[in-house]
């Protein structure tokens, strides 16, 4: 599959980086020219323009920060017509460890991806990737307490999901169908709560139980 990736942060490497190494042909398109060329030199991808990465790929990555959506929009306009695109980001705020504490860290919008599919009506925006840090889609380590990690996809084109669903699996992940493109907020919510909680150093993972263990009586 071709894959444009529009960015060179740690989140392009993580999941371009993986990609690649699945048998991918990857594009790399940045703000920084030096930038894409050195991450893709990295990962053994190939470099261009943002508007290169967006006509590349059959899947386009939105791998930057928020505030630079609108930007790279208006410069990629009319290229996303017909295309798949993931968009992996939060609107974390402030977008580091909070220093106050996980109270202090909170979304600055609640439905990014939504703004995305706004911005790009006819593109088919996919949201997946949003809710562990680089470091983890890079790492080898899949499987946690016998669970392979599973990755949240909310969209509304079936075949649009089943491309992520597809790059999912390269990673050795577990694709979720998590509903809708409306649903994605949600995800966003997500993030910043589990992440809010690790960064205040507790164990979001213990707040949940396994499915097994997860049931619902229905009220009288």
């Amino acid at each position: 599959m071709r894959i444009g990736i529009i960015g060179a942060g740690a989140m392009a490497r993580a999941l371009g980086g993986g990609w690649v190494a699945a048998g991918h042909e990857v594009r790399i398109g940045a703000r920084s020219s030096a930038a894409a060329e050195e991450l893709a030199a990295a990962i053994g991808a190939q470099a261009g323009s943002i508007r290169d990465a967006a006509e590349f790929g059959e899947v386009v990555l939105l791998a930057l920060p928020v505030d630079a959506l609108d930007e790279v929009l208006r410069t990629v306009d009319g290229l996303l017509d017909g295309r798949t695109v993931v968009d992996c980001t939060n609107a974390y705020e402030p977008d580091a460890a909070a220093p106050e504490g996980a109270t202090a860290f909170v979304l600055s919008e609640e439905a990014v991806a939504e703004r995305i599919a706004a911005a790009a009506p006819t593109a088919h925006v996919v949201k997946a990737f949003n809710l562990c840090a680089a470091e983890v889609w890079e790492s080898d380590a899949r499987v946690f307490e016998q669970r392979r990690l599973g990755v949240p996809l909310c969209g509304d084109d079936p075949d649009a999901l089943a491309r992520v669903a597809a790059l999912v699996e390269d990673l050795k992940l577990q694709p979720v169908s998590a509903g809708g493109l409306h649903r994605a907020k949600y995800l966003e919510a997500v993030s910043v709560f589990t992440v809010g909680l690790w960064f205040a150093g507790e164990d979001a993972r213990a707040i949940f139980p396994p499915l097994e263990a997860a049931f619902a009586v229905v009220d009288q």
